[in-house]
């Protein structure tokens, strides 16, 4: 069964990658934008897999800039020591890049679920993660950024997407407030972060 479910995978991110892999010029600043309507989440939907939170980013100076892109693992408030799952690229030989970017989420059982992330050209193996059966858990995913572009800032930290799982009704939080953040962490009884970060690197020949 878990074959089957990479076998898919690895088509559904070939096509992807294709995809994703062109160059646009004229953009000034690094942007990124909620794809949630995308083909991409449709199939997801459609077959039953899981989650994927799909996005369209934009680097206007590829060459010279490195990617982050990881998700955080907190269980009963506590922060897992290593990331969930992560992925690092950049300097690519396009001044200008732009294409999907984003993080999926099968399900294989109750009790285990697949997880990867991609960006333009790149993408992680699926990774095998194990979890808890448990009964009577409510679970939401939901983008922290709205539909419109967001800018990002060299060196910043921007939360993209957010899983929750909790016993019991669920409340809303403010996805790009530290503190509201934090309150959530403690409260649900897991959560996962999507994170990215993009930082300025040039590498001399």
């Amino acid at each position: 069964m878990r074959n089957k479910y990479i076998i898919l995978f690895s088509t559904l991110l070939s096509i992807l990658i294709v995809s994703s892999g062109c160059a646009i010029s004229g953009e000034e600043k690094i942007t990124i934008e909620v794809n949630s309507e995308s083909e991409y989440v449709d199939t997801f939907k459609d077959l039953n897999l899981g989650i994927l939170f799909d996005f369209n980013i934009k680097l206007p100076n590829a060459d010279k800039s490195w990617v982050n892109l990881w998700v955080e693992r907190y269980i009963d408030g506590e922060l897992e020591s290593e990331p969930l799952t992560q992925l690092s690229y950049g300097n690519s030989p396009n001044k200008v890049q732009e294409g999907h970017l984003g993080f999926g989420m099968i399900n294989t059982s109750s009790e285990e679920m697949l997880v990867f992330l991609y960006g333009p050209s790149v993408r992680t193996n699926p990774e095998r993660i194990e979890k808890e059966a448990k009964s009577g858990i409510i679970s939401g995913a939901e983008y922290a950024i709205g539909n419109d572009k967001v800018e990002l800032e060299l060196g910043e930290t921007k939360i993209l997407g957010v899983y929750r799982e909790k016993a019991g009704s669920m409340r809303t939080f403010d996805f790009q407030d530290e503190d509201s953040i934090n309150q959530m962490i403690q409260q649900d009884d897991e959560v996962l972060l999507l994170k990215i970060k993009v930082e300025e690197r040039i590498i001399n020949y």
